[in-house]
């Protein structure tokens, strides 16, 4: 069978200025594949990063055949990103991963045995038993733990979830296929609520999975005052659609 003909798994890698990083995180996703045997794609959607990501990319494509490159011209925002790398995704399970190895690879077959098992969105979560975050100073947590304790007081979301704003996520085609995306407006981290809200909204079961988040080593955080508050914005706007679930 072809690498590219029907996929198990299409994981989606935004990247923007992530050259260093896909350089080795690529090959440790494509091991996992093998080591688990996965069939898997990987799809990198690039914003026209300057420091060559997706001149990269394109290399490491040409390397393993179950690599898909998306280049866009400009930088449009992660839930862009996103929604351009699902709709080119062929998989029965569809995954959103960082592409500056906060999220461990070797977590993916337990957050693909977890839609596999029934649940239709697996989300890998810090703020459950047995999840952690190493490396965050003070200031990242507390913008973290307040987005989400946010989000528990005002949607009452954290029955379903206790980590709404991670982005380590694998959900079953089907919730992609039904979710109307022009629902979802956020671009940026704020994607993450939005996309469990609809999911939630269409009466999807939702499974977290403990993992431990570990704090980039190269380049720069993308979390900017912008994305903060569009995750406040985000809030009011789910909270005012009268949300039921």
């Amino acid at each position: 069978m072809n690498d590219r003909e029907n996929p198990l798994v299409s994981i989606v890698l935004p990247t923007y200025n992530e050259r260093e990083n896909i350089e080795t995180l690529v090959p440790k996703i494509i091991d996992v594949f093998k080591e688990n045997d996965l069939h898997g794609e990987l799809i990198i959607v690039d914003d026209n990063s300057p420091d060559g990501t997706g001149e990269l990319a394109d290399t490491l494509a040409k390397k393993f055949p179950n690599i898909t490159v998306i280049h866009r011209k400009v930088k449009s925002g992660l839930g862009s990103a996103y929604k351009a790398g699902f709709k080119k995704a062929s998989g029965k399970i569809a995954m959103e991963m960082d592409a500056d190895h906060s999220h461990n690879p070797r977590d993916i077959p337990r957050l693909v045995d977890a839609v596999l098992k029934g649940y239709d969105l697996a989300i890998g979560s810090r703020y459950i038993v047995g999840g952690n975050i190493v490396g965050w100073g003070i200031y990242r947590k507390m913008v973290s733990k307040g987005a989400n304790t946010l989000a528990a007081l005002i949607l009452q979301i954290n029955r379903f979830a206790k980590d709404v704003t991670s982005g380590y996520r694998a959900y079953r085609a089907k919730v992609l296929n039904k979710i109307d995306m022009s629902a979802v407006k956020s671009s940026g981290y704020a994607f993450q609520l939005d996309m469990l809200v609809e999911t939630l909204r269409n009466r999807f079961k939702v499974k977290e999975v403990p993992i431990t988040f570990i704090d980039r080593r190269i380049g720069e955080s993308k979390l900017g005052l912008n994305d903060i508050l569009g995750f406040f914005l985000t809030v009011l706007r789910v909270r005012f659609k009268k949300l039921r679930l």
